[in-house]
């Protein structure tokens, strides 16, 4: 009898544990599968990328984004995972293609809803339209500060679908977030929680009078005093978008770079530690580093890379435990186009185009050419940098700079010479933005001589410079050019002087060997695209009864032998 019991008793304690102990699929992390986009601004369309990564030798040219291609790839990714969350960290819209600008961006924002997008930190363009715009493309309607372009694809116009978020950016009067600053999402029974920030500058690179009444505050402490209240809510896994980046000279592929640079790293320094992911923005670059404990990642722009995040959430704690991260190149062809989401591209097309076709302005010749051959300057560069000047007054600015080759094209015109909006954007067709910073007349000096640094004058020749600057240049045996007579309207440039300088976002980076333009400070991104510029000059230009596209009287730019 005692032996009966004691088998009874002992099967009894088994059974109790068993109940007790955890499945081993329960004790086991839980994988979380994200994906990021950041500073899609706009990009319908698939363009032009090279890049160089990892395992290649030289650098590789490709076509690479298209929302059909985008969706593509989340397709194939969510059939390993349903669960797969896509997110973002700002700039989705703003100093966009003409196949999104002329309809006031929201054929993107459909196409981000399409996409599944599920939340993304609201970025400094943004803020473009202002709080007004910003808030009307969340919500939804027709009354835009841009009434020319809202509601003009569709006439309802409902608002997006995923979230924008913006921790830091808060009422003047109240200190209340006009955005919520996060969102928990959850997968594989998990909580995570999405924090999303805009870099604190954005006040100096947008029009002021857009953002009145609003405070834009510092990106950590913002980010730190959430997480009591979000611990509260059974959170335990925390993951930052924020539109601020950085840089660095390791590949976009390797896993993982230490030598990261720039405005974010601070910011990412002072976080609290349970944040283990950001992903960032705003500054185009490709990259995955670690910075402490905690994974940084960016994924270029314009859809050309996306980011693919593995996090291992431990179940009992749901703190995030390990982060795994690679950028991959989305490049046309390497995944078949969702056939939904291409068709909703060729209708955008087709209505654009019909609206391409339409007139702008009269110009002076048939053609206004943009020369090459050596040729220090031309009909077509004068004409853009007058423009970019023109576009950058209300910023103060006193010159304008425009590179060579960011002018794609010859400006050709049609019957009686009038230019239409598809002949103007296929002579600007990157969707640069404009760039107004201060430089001395000493560091302009210094930027006219880096023109001639080793060959790369005649890879890209000379910058083109609006009226009322000139100069002459003489080169010695050896190729290296000595300036003088640097005159800005009239006066003679003084290098103890600053002036407000004006170019494109392209130049504005220090590319194109002209580290110079990075250098320069008091910077206003303008919001403004430069096809934007050349369309309003012309139509100006032919208001006044002066056709543009005549070269001027006088050459800007003089060789002296």
């Amino acid at each position: 009898m005692k032996s009966s019991l004691h088998t009874l008793a002992l099967a009894a304690a088994l059974t109790a544990l068993a109940g007790c102990a955890t499945p081993p699929s329960d004790r086991a992390p839980a994988e979380i599968n994200l994906v990021a986009i950041n500073d899609l601004h706009g990009n319908l369309e698939a363009t032009k990328f090279t890049y160089t990564g990892v395992a290649d030798k030289a650098p590789r040219t490709v076509m690479a984004g298209g929302i059909d291609t985008i969706a593509g790839a989340l397709q194939q990714w969510r059939r390993e995972d349903s669960e797969l969350l896509l997110v973002g960290a700002g700039d989705m819209v703003g100093a966009s293609p003409a196949l999104s600008a002329m309809w006031a961006d929201e054929p993107t924002i459909a196409a981000l809803d399409m996409l599944g997008l599920a939340v993304t930190s609201a970025g400094n363009h943004e803020f473009d339209g202002g709080r007004k715009e910003l808030l009307r493309q969340q919500h939804g309607g027709c009354d835009s500060p841009r009434p020319d372009k809202a509601c003009q694809f569709d006439s309802q116009y409902g608002g997006a679908k995923f979230g924008y978020l913006a921790a830091n950016v808060v009422e003047a009067d109240s200190g209340k977030t006009i955005l919520p600053a996060y969102r928990i999402l959850e997968a594989k029974g998990v909580k995570i929680a999405f924090i999303g920030a805009v870099l604190k500058g954005t006040a100096d690179v947008v029009v002021a009078s857009g953002i009145a009444g609003l405070r834009f505050l510092d990106e950590a402490d913002a980010v730190n005093r959430l997480l009591p209240e979000l611990r509260a809510q059974g959170v335990g896994a925390f993951v930052l978008l924020v539109h601020e980046g950085g840089r660095t000279v390791t590949p976009f592929d390797q896993q993982y770079c230490d030598n990261l640079e720039g405005d974010l790293v601070p910011i990412v320094k002072r976080l609290d530690p349970a944040v283990k992911l950001v992903i960032s923005g705003h500054s185009h670059k490709g990259y995955l580093c670690r910075v402490g404990d905690t994974v940084v990642t960016q994924a270029q722009m314009g859809g050309h890379m996306l980011s693919r995040i593995k996090l291992m959430v431990d179940r009992q704690s749901g703190k995030i435990v390990d982060v795994d991260a690679r950028n991959v190149v989305i490049e046309q062809g390497a995944y078949p186009a969702e056939p939904k989401v291409a068709a909703y591209l060729a209708s955008v097309r087709e209505r654009s185009n019909r609206e391409l076709a339409k007139p702008v302005a009269r110009i002076a010749v048939p053609t206004v050419s943009r020369a090459g051959d050596g040729a220090d300057e031309s009909a077509l560069g004068n004409l853009v940098a007058d423009a970019t000047l023109l576009a950058a007054l209300p910023y103060s600015a006193q010159v304008a700079f425009m590179n060579r080759d960011g002018i794609r094209q010859h400006l050709e015109a049609g019957p009686g010479n009038v230019v239409s909006k598809g002949q103007a954007l296929a002579t600007l067709p990157f969707g640069n933005t404009l760039v107004v910073m201060d430089l001395t007349g000493a560091q302009l000096r210094t930027l006219l001589e880096q023109q001639w640094v080793a060959d790369k004058v005649q890879v890209r020749g000379l910058l083109q410079v609006s009226e009322g600057f000139t100069y002459r240049y003489r080169l010695d045996a050896n190729g290296k050019a000595t300036v003088s007579d640097v005159t800005l309207n009239g006066a003679p440039l003084d290098d103890g002087a600053t002036y407000r300088v004006a170019v494109n976002n392209f130049l504005a980076g220090g590319n194109d060997a002209f580290p110079m333009f990075a250098k320069g400070t008091n910077r206003a991104e303008t919001g403004i695209r430069d096809i934007d510029s050349l369309t309003a000059f012309l139509v100006r230009r032919e208001q006044e009864g002066k056709p543009a596209g005549l070269p001027p009287a006088q050459p800007r730019i003089r060789r002296t032998q």
